[in-house]
C-alpha cells in the first residue's frame, strides 16, 4: 500500500491527539456494548469500529471475554487505513479487507498505535492491569465489569 501523505499514528502528536479519543470515544462504547450483551464466561464478542480523519480512518478490532461475573478482559488491535484523495486518484481506493484484520482482510495491528490507545483505554476503564500482549497483535487489559455495564 503507498504511503498518505500524512500519517496520523506515526506523527508526533498522535499519541495525544488520536490515541486518547480512539479509546474514550470509540473503543471504550463498543466494549461496554459488547460486555452487556452478556456471554457465557470464556466466550469471545467481537467487532471492529473505525473513527474517520481527513484522508485516513482509525480502526480497532475489540473483542470482550468475561473472565467472571466481576471481570471482564478487554483486547484491542488498533491500525489506520489511508483514504487520501491520491489514492482514488490513482485508482487504488481502500479496500474492503484493509478495514478487517487477517484471516478476514488484509490489516495488521500497528503495535505502537495499539499500545497508546489501549494504555489509554485501561485508564479510562480503571484496568485492574496493565496492558499485556496476547498471540494475535492484540493487548488486553482486565476491567471490572462495573466499569463496563451498570448494576441493575
Amino acid at each position: 500500500m503507498p504511503p498518505c501523505l500524512y500519517d496520523p499514528v506515526h506523527d508526533e502528536e498522535a499519541p495525544v491527539v488520536y490515541a486518547d479519543p480512539m479509546a474514550r470515544f470509540t473503543v471504550a462504547p463498543e466494549a461496554r456494548r459488547l460486555a452487556a450483551l452478556r456471554c457465557p464466561v470464556g466466550h469471545d464478542l467481537h467487532s471492529t469500529v473505525t473513527t474517520g480523519g481527513d484522508g485516513f480512518s482509525l480502526c480497532a478490532h475489540v473483542r470482550v471475554r468475561w473472565l467472571t461475573d466481576d471481570q471482564v478482559r478487554v483486547s484491542v488491535a488498533c491500525w489506520a487505513v489511508s483514504t487520501d484523495f491520491a489514492r482514488y486518484v490513482g485508482g487504488r481506493p481502500p479496500t474492503d479487507g484493509e478495514y478487517r484484520l487477517a484471516p478476514d482482510g488484509t490489516a495488521r495491528p500497528d503495535e505502537g498505535f495499539t499500545e497508546r490507545v489501549t494504555d489509554r483505554l485501561a485508564a479510562c476503564l480503571n484496568a485492574l492491569d496493565a496492558p499485556h500482549p496476547e498471540r494475535d497483535g492484540h493487548l488486553a487489559i482486565t476491567v471490572p465489569a462495573a466499569e463496563l455495564v451498570p448494576a441493575g
